[in-house]
């Protein structure tokens, strides 16, 4: 019913593709042959943005429609071609992860239903110290992606008034990321911690258009600055990613002049490649800069000492953080009180 094995050529690897007929998408019509040939149509593109980083990997055996999970832990029976780097968990437990190098990994990976890669911000050889600070502009209920884009121009100027610069992407959904490479300076902690005194200036800018309240019920209809996306073993979906959505839709880069006009929906596994083809990679120089996040970090300074604001709440599993305020939503504080 899935038509037989073939051999696809990943960058002059060659790479089995069972069952290649498979539906992934039933909505489209899309299969699993189509999504590895998707990924090979953006080969440079996704291996740029995966490129020696540990990476889950989100697989869908039954297709988007079915159930899913995600892989943090490298299989035993992966080639000995594909690398992998050891990262460890909020918990101190560690795992070995997969590092992809070439675009036959991205392809090995599809062979076992991997539709998104969720890289970590660290490269292998570094695995404690991000060199990516990621910026998630999350549309709460009542927002949509004309608002995300209206927070992202004002997040270019807060990001530029503090010496970086900020490469944006669809989500793949009505969001927008915004990813800035940073040297290898910083902890984990450290680089969440800008990325709170970030989104905080963004706020002040624009506070009836952004928040950065951690509890759902404070945020209202605004567009959400995620900084726990920023805390470790959290990830975001790279660069040319395909998202579980029925249109099997992909995370788009774009160039700062398009995302005023870009439309999600139309970037997809079979209107993507044409796109490559035409502008190719355009976050393909990103990784020719490494900005600082002093000037970010001594906002985060100022932030705690003149208006009081300190440490914001980890997700639910994390371990009790220094400095870390109550872990309870307001209103049930308050009830509590």
């Amino acid at each position: 019913m899935a038509g037989k094995a073939v051999e696809l050529d990943a960058g002059g690897r060659m790479v089995r593709l069972s069952s290649p007929d498979k539906i992934v998408f039933p909505e489209r019509g899309f299969t699993k042959l189509d999504v590895a040939q998707y990924f090979i149509a953006v080969g440079d593109g996704i291996v740029r943005a995966l490129r020696d980083r540990p990476t889950t990997l989100q697989r869908f055996p039954e297709g988007v429609a079915g159930e899913f999970f995600y892989q943090k832990r490298a299989p035993k029976n992966l080639p000995d071609w594909i690398p992998t780097g050891t990262i460890a968990f909020p918990s101190g437990r560690t795992a070995d992860e997969i590092c992809p190098t070439e675009i036959a990994a991205v392809v090995w990976a599809a062979q076992f239903n991997t539709l998104t890669f969720h890289p970590w911000p660290v490269r292998r050889d570094n695995p404690d110290h991000p060199d990516e600070l990621r910026i998630d502009l999350d549309p709460q209920p009542g927002t949509d992606y004309a608002d995300a884009v209206r927070a992202a121009h004002e997040l270019r100027a807060v990001l530029d008034e503090f010496g970086l610069q900020g490469w944006p992407k669809t989500s793949g959904g009505r969001g927008i990321h915004v990813f800035v490479p940073i040297e290898p300076r910083w902890n984990f902690t450290g680089v969440r911690r800008a990325v709170i005194a970030c989104g905080r200036e963004l706020e002040r800018r624009m506070p009836d258009a952004v928040t950065t309240a951690w509890w759902k019920e404070e945020r209202g209809e605004r567009i959400f600055v995620d900084f726990n996306q920023t805390a470790r073993d959290r990830t975001i979906a790279s660069a040319y990613s395909v998202r579980p959505r029925p249109n099997a839709p992909v995370s788009a880069p774009l160039r700062w002049d398009e995302i005023d006009d870009a439309v999600p929906q139309d970037f997809d596994i079979a209107s993507m490649p044409h796109r490559y083809a035409q502008v190719g990679d355009v976050h393909a120089d990103m990784e020719k800069h490494a900005f600082s996040l002093d000037a970010l970090l001594e906002q985060a300074d100022r932030d705690e000492h003149d208006r009081g604001l300190g440490d914001m709440p980890y997700p639910p599993e994390y371990p009790k953080m220094p400095g870390e305020p109550k872990r309870v939503q307001p209103s049930r504080a308050k009830h509590e009180e």
